[in-house]
């Protein structure tokens, strides 16, 4: 088995295991998408706590774990403009969706949440869409 796809399940593995944690310990979903939003939009001034250490972790566990691992590859582009839309349409689409792949995929598909699981359908097909024209129509990314 190719080492990206170990890497995949681990990762998997880890996400998963981190939104059965966050909705047993205190009976929410782990979406990240709704985590940052209460933050900004100051609907979750109750769980601010909750929510910054959510995200240090999301940020800081990774720059940890990099001398352990210093030859990943993220295959990220190079190109500031497509990192600023991509980052751009992706919390667009989170907005729209009401929800990102974290608490659409991961924690309703698990749920059998038929929003959580049309929201991951149309995603999915979004972004496969986005990859042909982008990569093989545009060549852009």
């Amino acid at each position: 088995m190719e080492a990206d796809w170990i890497w995949g399940l681990v990762g998997g593995l880890l996400i998963g295991s981190g939104g059965a944690v966050y909705l047993l310990g205190n009976g929410r979903i782990m979406g990240a998408s709704g985590i940052i939003g209460g933050l900004v939009d100051g609907s979750g001034r109750g769980t601010v706590g909750e929510r910054l250490i959510f995200l240090a972790g999301v940020f800081v566990l990774p720059l940890l774990l990099l001398p352990l691992f210093p030859e990943a590859d993220t295959h990220l582009t190079t190109n500031p403009a497509v990192l600023v839309a991509a980052g751009l349409l992706v919390g667009i689409g989170t907005r729209l969706a009401n929800g990102c792949t974290s608490g659409h995929g991961v924690c309703g598909i698990s749920r059998l949440s038929l929003r959580g699981i049309v929201a991951t359908v149309f995603y999915i097909g979004a972004g496969a869409l986005t990859v042909v024209l982008f990569r093989h129509l545009l060549g852009v990314i």
